[in-house]
């Protein structure tokens, strides 16, 4: 049986890759965090496997008469915070290298945890941005960049209203893209666009699948194969919904009648 000084080093390296593949970490780096968290604390045997959907973690006292036990640690959701990512990194390279202890670890993990997002209006101006700025690379002037600006805007408080009822990938991505193309396509009917290619592909380059596609590449070159195809697919996913969405709000456009 484990010991209870064991048992709270389990529960310390499983909040600490939960909180990584939550946060949209590669399967490798959470296999390594979790690994060496354990090692640090003279856990002789440890195996981490972990997909993203799940975590499996096998550990052993190493004598003879032990048992081996596996823990699985269920993943539900998971988003993009380089921020956390990056903190839980520090953390473990702290936790292995000096004396910390396990309850102050859990109570730095508690912590990372509780971080707050960007305000609301920030995130928008900042998702607005990228989508004007986006429409200037791709062609576009400077009308144009106020329009991606307003596109932008829209179609991102749209995917955060869709996070809160926590709807699928598919349907925020396909639902995000059909409001900036309609949006987009409003603005230049009206006469306030020049370059109608550019402020389409600006509005929607925010919610395009760029995280998940270096994801898969780097598990499949890893060797985590069930991750990198995962991933993959993941990709192929949103990648399918936002041509959908820009397809159908055109067609649809076009059945009412609008001009382009």
């Amino acid at each position: 049986m484990i010991n209870q000084m064991q048992k709270k080093v389990l529960i310390l390296a499983l909040r600490a890759g939960e909180l990584m593949m939550k946060s949209g970490a590669e399967i490798y780096r959470v296999e390594d965090t979790i690994t060496r968290i354990c090692k640090a604390c003279r856990i002789p045997y440890v195996e981490v496997f972990a997909t993203p959907t799940g975590i499996f973690l096998s550990l052993d006292e190493g004598s003879e008469e032990s048992d081996m036990h596996t823990f699985i640690k269920r993943i539900k959701g998971s988003s993009i915070d380089l921020e956390k990512i990056s903190r839980i990194n520090h953390f473990s390279r702290e936790f292995t290298t000096t004396d910390l202890s396990i309850e102050s670890g859990l109570t730095i993990l508690k912590d990372i945890s509780n971080i707050k997002p960007y305000p609301l209006l920030l995130r928008i101006f900042g998702a607005a941005l990228v989508s004007s700025f986006f429409a200037l690379i791709f062609q576009g002037t400077i009308r144009d960049f106020f329009c991606a600006l307003f596109a932008g805007a829209g179609s991102y408080v749209l995917s955060v209203m869709l996070d809160k009822i926590e709807t699928n990938l598919f349907i925020r991505g396909f639902c995000c893209c059909a409001v900036a193309t309609f949006i987009a396509l409003g603005l230049f009917s009206a006469g306030l666009g020049t370059n109608l290619n550019s402020v389409i592909i600006g509005s929607i380059m925010i919610f395009l699948p760029g995280v998940a596609i270096t994801n898969a590449i780097r598990d499949t070159l890893a060797g985590d194969m069930v991750s990198g195809m995962s991933k993959g697919i993941e990709a192929i996913i949103i990648a399918v919904s936002i041509a959908s969405g820009v397809g159908i709000a055109i067609k649809i456009w076009t059945l009412l009648g609008g001009a382009f």
